[in-house]
C-alpha cells in the first residue's frame, strides 16, 4: 500500500488513536512504540491534518503574531537610529 492509499483510508478516529499513541509512547495493547513507529504515526497524522483540516485546526500550528499596527490600514515606517 503506497503513503497516498494509506491516507485515503483515515479517518479522524484513526488520527485521534495515533496521537494517543504518540502521546503516551506505546499502542493501546500496551506495546511500546519503537522510534520508527513513533516517527511514521506522527508523519501520517501531519500528512492527513494537512490535507484534511484547516491551517489553525492542525497540530503544531502557531497563529501569527499580531502587532499593534496589524489592525490599521496605515504602513508603518521604519526609521533607523
Amino acid at each position: 500500500m503506497s503513503f497516498d492509499a494509506l491516507l485515503n483510508n483515515l479517518n479522524p478516529q484513526i488520527i485521534g488513536s495515533l496521537k494517543r499513541a504518540i502521546e503516551l509512547g506505546k499502542w493501546p495493547n500496551g506495546v511500546a512504540l519503537t522510534d520508527q513507529q513513533r516517527r511514521l504515526c506522527a508523519e501520517a497524522v501531519a500528512n492527513w491534518e494537512r490535507r484534511t483540516l484547516p491551517a489553525d485546526a492542525q497540530v503544531g500550528y502557531v497563529p501569527p503574531k499580531r502587532t499593534p499596527c496589524a489592525d490599521k490600514d496605515e504602513e508603518q515606517t521604519l526609521s533607523w537610529v
